[in-house]
């Protein structure tokens, strides 16, 4: 006894020098001692498992199942401490060594502690492993052995099993709790199965098993994040039959899902009613919710509320931490108020609430959003000088916004920096870079950047998938397809100098990255791009093949793309496959189908579509609307295209410029110029002034002879100091001259003088042509002088200022300038559409109406 006690006191002495411990153990091992090894061991298993020595534990493991009498608490005990300190593998395989050399049934405790250890590590594969063994050796279960199995089934969205488990819990002698009630219902709600959360609810009643806080407050919030706010006031009034009152908790859950599915209204009335809970009884708000509220508010741009809001709560000392200003700088930076942000920041540090690195990251985040790179660069600068050091998640989104404006090389420097400064990216910050690098086509540095990956943390699924969307966008589809077959059995290493050469060079103790839903729909969408529709379905089938399950978005990569290939009785055939398959039609899908209809002019059909949509609650966008414009525009059915725009207007689906200039170019073409100037002042009430809004009718008007319309036009176009590159001035005064109207001719080259817009001065030759022909030498000189003094003036050789021909004749402003430069109101385009569609002698006829006719 008096020698294994010296031996414990010897390694106690040297357990920072694990290999000495390990050789003073090794001497007892040698004798045989077996009241020395088990007090021995125990203290030496963590110390070898905290220096990772597991070949030593190996040997201590063979050791003890040598001897005469196997020292199964210490072969379990290397198990626990495996478990406990994270290396769940080795404490399985140590495990399974165990339970394949002997018979001997290991404690409930250490199948408990297994358990726990594999949810951690979310190894699914080891817990249904231990559930069976379990069962074989006949273990007497315990009620919290049940509660870890049903937690990492429920965690892994196996609710059947989950179920199956609970059921089983009294037939194996164990009485369900409320914990294992809860973990199911909790499971049954994360995934969307309110019923059957409700169903085990009434179970939980009729067992006499009281349903607790947590169980009611789970239910709560999954109701209102539902949108079923009678079934939620339902279960408040349950939670009062069984003796509970509603706290604090229950109602920020409902505030916080009221807020996060946008119904702020709803949570308004809440919060409003526990601000008078003197009369009502309910619990006062808190700072967590007066914060749901303050990012509700900004979450729906109610920046007026939030303001009043935090008035209210600085009023009554809820605005002093550090949380309430970070949700309040989130919520100014969400909704674009950066000056405000900046101001806040400020705030922060007058009042001795110092931001946080959290802080700092969220204003330059939404720089870096708005391109404004040079003002986040000064708040990285001023955090700096405050203590507080750019972290990966700040240069991360530096690195992104440089990205994002397609600037590499300054990216680059920001890793560069970033990698000084000793703050070392991770994946999703190569990945940002990667990504970037792919898109600009500098190949060459994308793969040397992967070296470098591959040298730090590795790369991740992420990185796999970003190479291979850059190898399909730069026509090397082939080689896509050939990674993705070596990715099955190499993982990341199959990126390699993007071919087989560069396997070796990978460590293969890395994770392997395999091919997911992402990598099949990328190169499949590659395939279809490049016509390879026959290797597209044959990569589909390999995809099924290694069960990955398709979903919505790789059925519409073939739709569109069979569409786009005028295939669409094959797009059809798609579709049903994909209903069979359980996945529904996106406003995608439906776009897709109705273009491909359109390319074939079937108008009935495309109508058809779009009232199954509305059947199947999805609403049209100005993409679907724009495709069945082109259709009927194509046709030069102006008047049912006139139609499909009230109709955007009226279900508020806000027509775009292609809208209107579908529009107006096929009244146009069809000679009805009045109506195609109502669409135009619709199209400039909704989008504003834009240059090709005017030159696209100008441009029309004098093509189709309507010069005295385009002239009016051009002269109050002239006012807005458009450039006029687009605009053919030319062909209005060659059109004025041919019709003998010389003056005005005359006039137009006046005003576009005075306008100070840069024009071609061959716009000078009809004019100078007509008055030669009448002699007038005078006027002649005069105009060919200044034609040559513009002239030289454009091509650089002479800076003399221009000279005013004269005045103009004063004639007054026609109807175009009138519609040039009105400020127009909100409700100018309904006003204006109402007299549009009057004019066009329309009633309410709806698209299924429409599509009859």
């Amino acid at each position: 006894m008096e020698r294994s006690t010296g031996m414990v006191k010897m390694l106690m002495k040297n357990s920072n020098d694990p290999h000495l411990a390990w050789m003073l153990l090794k001497r007892t091992l040698d004798s045989s001692d077996t009241s020395s090894i088990c007090c021995s061991a125990p203290r030496i298993i963590p110390i070898l498992v905290r220096a990772g020595m597991f070949s030593e534990i190996n040997a201590l493991r063979d050791h003890l199942l040598r001897l005469p009498v196997p020292q199964y608490k210490l072969l379990y005990s290397i198990v626990r401490v495996l478990a406990s300190e994270g290396h769940i593998h080795k404490a399985m395989s140590h495990f399974q060594y165990f339970r394949a050399q002997s018979p001997h049934t290991p404690p409930i405790s250490l199948y408990n502690l297994l358990i726990k250890a594999s949810i951690k590590e979310n190894c699914t594969d080891f817990m249904s492993w231990l559930y069976k063994d379990m069962t074989i050796s006949k273990v007497r279960l315990e009620t919290y052995t049940f509660n870890l199995l049903i937690t990492a089934l429920c965690d892994c969205g196996l609710l059947e099993y989950a179920r199956e488990v609970f059921d089983k819990m009294r037939e194996k002698g164990c009485e369900s709790n409320e914990y294992s009630f809860g973990i199911l219902i909790r499971g049954y709600c994360r995934l969307g199965f309110g019923c059957k959360a409700l169903e085990l609810l009434d179970l939980m009643r009729r067992t006499a098993v009281t349903p607790n806080m947590v169980i009611y407050n789970t239910l709560i919030s999954f109701f209102c994040k539902k949108g079923d706010n009678d079934e939620a006031e339902r279960l408040v009034e349950m939670m009062k039959d069984d003796d509970l009152t509603p706290n604090i908790v229950t109602f920020n859950s409902r505030i916080s899902a009221l807020c996060k599915t946008g119904k702020i209204l709803e949570a308004s009335r809440i919060f409003t009613d526990m601000q008078v809970d003197e009369v009502l009884g309910l619990p006062k708000p808190n700072s967590i919710t007066y914060n749901l509220m303050l990012d509700g508010f900004c979450r729906e741009g109610l920046l007026e509320e939030a303001e009043a809001l935090v008035q209210s709560m600085k009023r009554d000392r809820f605005f002093s931490t550090l949380n309430s200003y970070n949700t309040w700088l989130r919520g100014m930076v969400r909704n674009g108020k950066l000056l405000k942000a900046e101001m806040i920041l400020e705030e922060m540090a007058d009042i001795g609430v110092e931001p946080n690195i959290y802080s700092y990251n969220i204003l330059i985040d939404g720089l870096c959003k708005h391109g404004m790179l040079v003002d986040a660069r000064r708040i990285v600068a001023l955090m700096k000088s405050c203590g507080c050091f750019p972290d990966v998640a700040t240069y991360s989104t530096m690195l992104q916004g440089y990205c994002r404006k397609g600037k590499s090389a300054e990216a680059n420097i920001i890793l560069s920096e970033m990698i000084r400064s000793g703050c070392l990216p991770n994946s999703y910050t190569c990945n940002i870079l990667l990504c970037s690098l792919w898109r600009e086509g500098k190949t060459e540095e994308a793969e040397r950047l992967l070296q470098k990956m591959n040298g730090g943390e590795g790369l991740d699924m992420v990185s796999c998938n970003t190479v291979i969307d850059g190898l399909c966008r730069s026509g090397k589809v082939d080689k896509a397809v050939e990674i993705v077959g070596e990715m099955w059995n190499h993982g990341s290493a199959a990126l390699g100098n993007l071919g087989n050469s560069y396997i070796g060079l990978v460590n293969e103790h890395r994770k392997k990255c395999l091919p997911d839903l992402i990598t099949y729909s990328t190169v499949i969408n590659g395939l279809c791009r490049d016509g390879l529709l026959e290797e597209a379905k044959s990569m589909f089938v390999e995809m099924l093949r290694r069960k990955i399950y398709p979903d919505s978005t790789i059925y519409d990569i073939f739709v569109h793309h069979l569409c786009k290939r005028n295939k669409i009785s094959a797009a059809f055939q798609v579709l049903k496959d994909m209903e069979k398959k359980g996945c529904d039609k996106t406003l995608r899908t439906y776009n897709c189908l109705i273009s491909g209809l359109g390319r074939n002019n079937q108008i009935f059909e495309m109508f058809g579509l779009i009232d199954e949509m509305k059947e199947r609650g999805l609403s049209p966008n100005v993409y679907t609307y724009n495709i069945v414009l082109h259709s009927l525009c194509e046709g030069d059915k102006s008047d049912e295209a006139a139609f499909v725009l009230d109709e955007m207007l009226q279900r508020g689906i806000t027509p775009n410029i292609t809208s209107f200039k579908l529009l107006i170019k096929t009244f146009c073409r069809t000679g009805e110029f009045r109506p195609a100037q109502d669409v135009f002042e619709t199209a400039i009430s909704i989008c504003g002034h834009k240059e090709i809004l005017y030159s696209l009718i100008f441009n029309e008007l004098t093509a189709g002879g309507e010069i005295l319309l385009a002239k009016q036009l051009f002269e109050a176009v002239l006012s807005r100091n458009f450039e006029l590159s687009n605009f053919h001035y030319k062909d209005l005064v060659n059109a004025l001259c041919k019709n003998g109207d010389l003056e005005s001719a005359h006039e137009i080259l006046r005003k576009m003088l005075q306008s100070e817009c840069k024009f071609d001065p061959a716009a000078f030759m009809p004019v100078i042509e007509e008055l030669d022909k009448q002699g007038n030498k005078h006027e002649v000189n005069e105009l060919t002088e200044r034609m040559l003094e513009i002239g030289s003036e454009v091509n650089g050789e002479d800076k003399v200022p221009r000279k005013m021909m004269g005045l103009s004749h004063g004639k007054k402003g026609s109807d175009w300038q009138s519609v040039v430069h009105r400020d127009d109101g909100s409700g100018m385009a309904m006003k204006t559409m109402k007299r549009v569609q009057k004019g066009w002698g329309y009633g309410n006829l709806s698209l299924s109406h429409l599509s009859q006719n």
